[in-house]
């Protein structure tokens, strides 16, 4: 079993922290346990029972109400929301539940029929993407299991590569970018996601892929000469430094324009190269190619 800590509970159901806890205080649907050192901790039941209920409370259903719903009528309330946007929350949310339950075939199977239904373009943005968003907190502070992770990453990463596979562009571009991940980074999706934007702009891209020692790139940046270069830093080593790697990246390769994402850069304070432009999510990288 996860433990969920409320920073995660808040970052996952869109719901307050402050919030949360008046819920714990006035109603009986969330029972955390606590820490040795007194910090609250979820179980993964509650995690899917508090993003349900976020839902119909964000599509108008009082949360006095839902206390008093039983198991089966919040599913069925959960299934009867029309609004678009409801039910592709609804989606993203079975996808982290099963996720934690490690019900790896009801995870694919329920990509699969959203893939089927919508085609793999539409799946990737309106599913895919805001999944990777909201589940790259529980990578980061290690609160699901490794194991769990590269079950369904994997998952994933087999139909990002059909899409991108599948995906022929409309746009004729000359523009060329390489994409990879420095030593010691193997969280690989983020860069998928973005191979597949950069396909469907008509870009060229030279994929490196993930633990590519920095004069490796240098190599492939002299004998090629992209563009542009993008990485994206999901969870980095402890002995990883990003100012000294941000100074290397400028010193060996300060000709090509680089973009970083990942989640340290919403916090980094420091100046960086005059080459390298530091963009705080997946979202603005997105508007970026757009």
């Amino acid at each position: 079993m996860n433990a969920f800590t409320i920073k995660d509970i808040e970052n996952l159901s869109g719901v307050k922290a402050h919030t949360i806890r008046i819920w714990e205080q006035r109603y009986n649907f969330l029972k955390p346990r606590r820490s040795d050192t007194n910090i609250r901790y979820y179980s993964n039941q509650e995690l899917k029972t508090i993003l349900n209920i976020a839902l119909l409370n964000k599509y108008g259903f009082k949360i006095s109400h839902i206390n008093k719903m039983e198991y089966s009528e919040i599913n069925q309330k959960l299934i009867s929301l029309s609004h678009h946007y409801a039910q592709q929350e609804w989606i993203i949310n079975q996808l982290i539940s099963f996720m934690v339950d490690l019900d790896l075939d009801l995870f694919e199977e329920l990509l699969e029929e959203q893939i089927e239904a919508k085609g793999i373009e539409k799946i990737i943005n309106e599913i895919i993407f805001p999944f990777l968003e909201k589940i790259g907190i529980l990578w980061l502070t290690n609160n699901i299991n490794a194991a769990q992770e590269h079950l369904v990453t994997n998952i994933i990463r087999q139909k990002l590569l059909v899409g991108i596979e599948n995906t022929v562009s409309q746009i004729k571009s000359e523009k060329v970018a390489l994409l990879f991940l420095p030593e010691g980074e193997f969280h690989e999706l983020g860069l998928l996601y973005v191979y597949y934007l950069l396909k469907n702009q008509g870009v060229k891209v030279l994929y490196l892929g993930a633990d590519v020692p920095l004069p490796d790139v240098h190599f492939i940046v002299k004998a090629k000469k992209p563009d542009y270069l993008y990485t994206h830093l999901t969870s980095l080593a402890p002995n990883f430094n990003i100012e000294r790697f941000l100074n290397n990246l400028h010193s060996k390769i300060h000709e090509v324009p680089v973009l970083i994402s990942g989640p340290f850069t919403a916090s980094y304070q420091k100046n960086v190269p005059a080459n390298i432009e530091l963009k705080k999510s997946l979202s603005e990288v997105k508007e970026y190619i757009s």
